[in-house]
């Protein structure tokens, strides 16, 4: 029990939970087995239990707590195509795909791909850890060779996918330039708003979709749909030396020639593809995985376009079908066969047609989004297709995103226009109802049914109402650990369950935020660094103040007007005003230092690196009204400190 009262101890999956996996077992097409035997194939040696150190000793990666996982059947409490899922994702180490073209798989969430040239490796995306990074590396080096690094690609804008480059390139080719870093274009304008703009929000979200704090095991995290989970451990961001800018785009790479193919707006804002015709290797990079994606993950994030992800596999098939031998993908294991391959790919691309079509088709009918999650249906030919099964994104909140895409949150019925935030309707709520013991003795009746969805909503409002009602709390933590069991989906049940956990325990603790990496400061322009302070701006604080600040930076050559002004700050690039309160002048590379808190702002003053004029005071006040974003917020409950 904890100090609360509230037992910490997951309980069994109910008899109706039961009985929904034994469907399950009778319904999918679990004698096909072939994606076992393709997620194996081509292995070449692995790390003991795939796990990953950092230089001073902590694990960053470790497959181990997923022991559990070798039992080929089911528990109660997981859902049975979700296990083998899980299964499948097991699979780890250095993977052959065609001779010359390798994958690091199982190391992260993401897999590295290597493709070898002429002379040197060729590596498309780096993981999420710098330390994770390096391990593939030594790990692709001991089973082929040393290897130069010829070039790094990244196919697209998550972290998982560039966050360990520095693990790749060392200081000698970053400082040298040689090597060409080569990603989409509007790739840097993506990875900035996306992972570091909103990165705080996405952060604490993302502990809900990922279950990272959750305990491994049949009725904790099993994991995550793509993968097993994400690497902690350092990351940094790297600029691109060179965009893919459209469609047909080749690139000539240590002797082997790349067709890539743009598509933006699918799984990532900025994302490509690319075949290559000596290896007939196609990368679809995250566009055509093992399950059905997610048009808006639980983290947040810009509304992805099913309609154009659709097209662009379309495109793909017309580009390249019947051309490739294998084709692999950033996460996940290949497929072989040009027969297979195109197959999955048009599957895969009318699955978000379907999805996308019959949404608008119903929202034309009148039906609100959650009304069209409650009805549709995949067709029999691709609700049997094991790699469009919602292990990651799913059929129910896929839809929900679509109708967000043409129409926003509101459904046009007045009532929920400008509803009351949960505490003010949680109270209402209860008072409604009949207080809080008449609405626990109508939810543990609901409970006892197996009609968790209404119980969850209920009892959600009496906790909003008296968060401190323990009983409230431990029904609804049980409720969640019950639909938690119940998902097919990964994201659902990490999301169900760590929700339960927090009702039960609390928020975990967590060290305070670490700064920006240098070379992610480096990586932004500067004007989108004056975007993410401007967002750390706290508006009420700055009501009637007026700031003006010249920059000038000597080693880049560039000039600011930085303005605050009606409670918001902006910026004028090219440009000083003759009426700055103050204006500093300093190498960028300096900012950079400061921000990184390698050096502090007046530390960076005495040592000479940087010079004003004006009232230099003026900047501290300004600091004076940045918010620092807390790590840890309530989700699941009122928040417990007033933010203004």
């Amino acid at each position: 029990m904890t100090q609360t009262g509230i037992s910490e101890t997951p309980k069994e999956a109910s008899a109706s939970v039961v009985a929904r996996h034994a469907t399950t077992l009778k319904t999918l097409p679990f004698s096909d087995t072939r994606d076992f035997d393709e997620a194996s194939r081509g292995f070449m040696g692995t790390l003991e239990n795939a796990q990953v150190m950092s230089a001073q000793g902590r694990v960053v990666w470790s497959l181990e707590p997923y022991g559990f996982l070798s039992e080929e059947k089911a528990p109660p409490t997981v859902d049975p195509s979700l296990w083998r899922q899980s299964r499948l994702n097991m699979n780890h180490g250095l993977f052959e795909v065609v001779p010359g073209v390798y994958q690091i798989r199982g190391l992260d969430i993401a897999n590295m791909t290597l493709i070898e040239g002429d002379k040197g490796v060729i590596v498309v995306d780096t993981l999420t850890s710098i330390d994770g990074a390096r391990a593939a590396m030594e790990l692709y080096f001991q089973h082929r060779g040393k290897r130069p690094v010829a070039a790094v690609i990244f196919t697209h804008t998550h972290t998982d996918h560039w966050g360990g480059a520095r693990g790749v390139l060392d200081d000698e080719a970053l400082a040298s330039g040689k090597v060409p870093i080569i990603a989409p274009n509007f790739f840097m304008e993506h990875a900035v708003s996306e992972n570091i703009i909103a990165g705080p929000a996405m952060f604490r979200r993302a502990h809900y979709q990922f279950g990272p704090f959750l305990a491994k095991g049949p009725r904790g995290q099993v994991d995550c749909g793509l993968g097993k989970s994400v690497a902690v451990g350092a990351f940094a961001l790297l600029r691109p030396t060179d965009l893919i800018m459209e469609t047909g785009d080749k690139r000539t790479i240590d002797g082997l020639e790349f067709e890539f193919q743009m598509a933006p707006n699918t799984e990532a804002p900025a994302e490509m593809h690319f075949f290559i015709p000596r290896y007939r290797l196609l990368n679809l990079a995250e566009n055509c995985t093992h399950n059905f994606h997610n048009l808006l993950p639980f983290r947040g994030a810009d509304v992805r376009d099913a309609l154009a992800w659709s097209k662009y596999l379309g495109e793909a098939v017309h580009m390249w079908g019947g051309k490739a031998d294998a084709m692999c993908g950033q996460h996940h294991w290949p497929v072989w066969g040009t027969e297979r391959i195109d197959t999955m790919i048009r599957q895969q691309r009318d699955l978000y047609k379907f999805a996308h079509d019959q949404t608008i088709r119903l929202m034309n009918h009148g039906l609100t989004a959650t009304e069209i999650a409650e009805v549709i249906k995949l067709p029999a030919s691709l609700d049997g297709a094991w790699h469009a099964r919602g292990y990651y994104g799913h059929i129910r909140h896929n839809v929900k995103a679509i109708y967000q895409k043409y129409l926003g949150w509101y459904d046009a019925n007045p009532v929920n226009l400008d509803p009351l935030p949960p505490v003010e309707s949680g109270k209402k709520y209860v008072e409604y109802m009949g207080g809080a013991d008449a609405i626990l003795a109508r939810a543990r009746k609901d409970f006892a049914k197996g009609e968790f969805r209404f119980v969850a909503q209920a009892v959600s409002h009496l906790v909003f109402a008296e968060p401190d009602n323990q009983a409230a709390r431990a029904l609804l933590a049980d409720t969640f650990e019950q639909l938690g069991y119940s998902a097919e989906s990964a994201t659902w049940r990490n999301a169900y369950l760590f929700g339960a956990q927090e009702l039960r325990l609390g928020m975990p603790k967590a060290s305070p935020r670490p700064p920006m990496p240098r070379e992610t400061a480096a990586a932004l322009r500067t004007g989108q660094l004056w975007d993410v302070l401007g967002v750390r701006l706290n508006g009420p604080k700055a009501e009637g103040k007026h700031i003006v600040l010249n920059w000038s930076f000597t080693d880049t050559g560039e000039n600011f007007i930085l303005t605050l002004e009606n409670c918001a700050l902006t910026y004028t690039e090219g440009a000083q005003s003759d009426k700055a309160d103050a204006g500093f002048t300093l190498a960028r590379g300096t900012l950079d230092e400061v921000i990184a808190k390698q050096t502090s702002f007046p530390e960076a003053v005495a040592a000479g690196k940087i010079k004003f004029t004006g009232n230099a005071m003026r900047l501290g006040e300004l600091m004076m009204l940045m918010d620092e974003f807390p790590r840890m917020f309530e989700i699941v409950e009122p928040k417990r400190t007033a933010v203004s």
